[in-house]
């Protein structure tokens, strides 16, 4: 009795499959590891840093890119951040090609008629994309700290505040915060989501 022969179409179903079972079982691990990095540090709780006496100038750094849906919203937040007069800046790092630049232009206009010291910045050609605008935006500015947000974000006022204390020890580079959802309960799928960055956060 002879055995058949594996035709082509069987052999990439197969290679597919165990490519999908090799990638879920390297998701699965990743998750154990994330539980066994929370069990080994669960006491370590953040530290609270105190404002310094002398704050540095800090740059806020707006990336946009159509986005006529949030771009009001990451704008109108940033604006009402809390820190040292004259220390911040905000540049609205916009690349668009839709109603995003005029929503931009008119809250931008607004605020700085208000004494917001906010920017909207146009690169005259998108090259690096997110990038590129970030490394363009910092040429032209001599702040010594840089906060970006994205522009699903919507920070607290107090958010600089917060964080740039942690600066004051020459050891710290960077600081990333954790990120909360303005959607969580929206359904089962923003659920799941939160779910799994709440994880990776911990």
């Amino acid at each position: 009795m002879e055995a058949e022969s594996i035709g082509p179409v069987s052999i990439v179903l197969i290679a597919l499959y165990c490519a999908i079972f090799a990638g879920l079982a390297l998701f699965g691990a990743h998750r154990y590891w994330l539980v066994y990095r929370y069990y080994r540090y669960r006491e370590r709780v953040p530290r609270e840093a105190p404002f310094p006496d002398s704050p540095l100038k800090v740059l806020i750094q707006l990336p946009l890119y159509n986005e006529k849906y949030v771009a009001e919203r990451l704008i109108r937040c940033v604006a009402q951040m809390q820190y040292a007069a004259g220390k911040l800046e905000i540049q609205v790092l916009d690349d668009s090609t839709d109603e995003t630049t005029e929503t931009v232009a008119r809250i931008v206009s607004e605020l700085q008629s208000k004494g917001v010291s906010i920017q909207h910045l146009r690169r005259p050609e998108r090259s690096g994309f997110k990038a590129g605008a970030l490394e363009w935006g910092m040429e032209q500015s001599d702040a010594e700290l840089i906060a970006i947000f994205d522009a699903d974000f919507a920070p607290q006022p107090d958010f600089l505040l917060r964080m740039v204390g942690h600066f004051s020890d020459p050891a710290i580079g960077m600081v990333q915060a954790r990120w909360d959802h303005l959607n969580a309960d929206y359904g089962l799928l923003t659920q799941i989501q939160s779910l799994m960055l709440d994880g990776h956060f911990v």
